[in-house]
């Protein structure tokens, strides 16, 4: 038990700098061939940080562990919003851009409304996914046309889950091309060893306590894929410099579906339990909605809009531990 949890944290860990080298050799390598900063931010680097959520998704639906790639997924969604906006809007209120409510939160909310959806049968086919990929290529070619058009890249930049603190381009000046593919490699590696840790580990960790796999994906798995995105929202607002825009956290939960699940589905379809849907679904649309008239009131979350995000997120975790383990 205790190795298991410790090779679930070895594998997070690994997951994290896995990310970070990719996204840092990929775009590296594309800005060095020519391509303009705002495509490489708009597709490489904002599908790059949803790798983390694909690899873990991916390697446990291969395994046949279908209820923790979901858990994972819908866990993804409720902790992006409740969890993180509502601990770093504790910290700093968190300004909120009015286009943002008003054009990419109800193509989220879609997205959310479409996942429940096509999971009401009790499967997630290929179908299904080959129709997710193609609202993907959709969305990203209509953030490319906005970002062409309305000269407003940085913003469409920000809504794909991109931190713009480093000019699109993470990788450093002195990077040699040798360096960049480096990075390319080791981070592909490194993401396929952290999630093949962390979705060994977690099922160890479920049978040991006799508890599902849906349980462990909403909780412990969910929860560490979004800690490096919490860690970075939190430090931001610490040091007075939060720039966390709900933009970021309508693309993640976009992408989680439409890319992740989408992709996941298509090499392996995935099965849904009937507690996903009557309770798990439920609260995941349910915090996507609440989002809107918190954000909505003067364009920012406050403290206190923080604090009820957060104990919405506590409750439900609270809800799982007691009444479903």
């Amino acid at each position: 038990m205790i190795l298991d949890v410790l090779l679930f944290l070895l594998g997070l860990l690994i997951l994290y700098y896995g990310a970070e080298w990719l996204i840092r050799g990929a775009s590296g390598i594309a800005l060095e061939y020519g391509i303009r900063p705002v495509v490489v931010g708009l597709t490489i680097v904002a599908l790059g940080t949803s790798m983390p959520e694909f690899l873990v998704n991916f390697i446990a639906a291969l395994g046949g562990e279908h209820h923790l790639a979901l858990g994972n997924i819908i866990g993804s969604n409720i902790s992006n919003i409740a969890l993180i906006l509502g601990a770093s809007a504790i910290v700093l209120p968190v300004a909120v851009a009015p286009q943002i409510l008003r054009k990419e939160y109800p193509m989220m909310l879609g997205a959310m409304v479409v996942f429940y959806v096509i999971s009401l049968d009790g499967t997630i086919s290929r179908t299904d996914g080959i129709f997710l990929v193609s609202c993907l290529a959709g969305f990203i070619g209509y953030l490319l046309y906005d970002a062409q058009n309305n000269a407003t890249a940085q913003s469409m930049i920000d809504e794909m889950d991109v931190d713009d603190d480093d000019d699109i381009d993470p990788s450093s000046p002195t990077d040699t091309t040798l360096m960049k593919t480096a990075f390319l490699v080791g981070g592909t590696v490194g993401l396929a060893l952290g999630a093949h840790f962390m979705v060994d580990s977690a099922v160890d960790i479920a049978r040991s306590l006799g508890i599902s796999q849906i349980i462990i994906g909403l909780t412990i798995v969910a929860i560490g894929t979004s800690l490096p995105e919490l860690a970075a929202s939190m430090v931001g607002a610490i040091k007075s410099e939060a720039d966390l825009s709900v933009g970021n956290i309508l693309g993640s939960n976009l992408l989680n579906v439409l890319f992740v699940v989408g992709t996941v589905s298509i090499m392996s379809p995935l099965d849904v339990e009937p507690s996903t849907l009557t309770i798990h679904f439920p609260v995941m649309l349910g915090i996507c909605v609440m989002l809107l008239p918190i954000a909505w009131t003067r364009f920012e979350i406050t403290r206190l809009e923080g604090g009820v995000l957060l104990a919405t997120f506590l409750s439900y975790m609270t809800y799982i531990v007691v009444w479903t383990v």
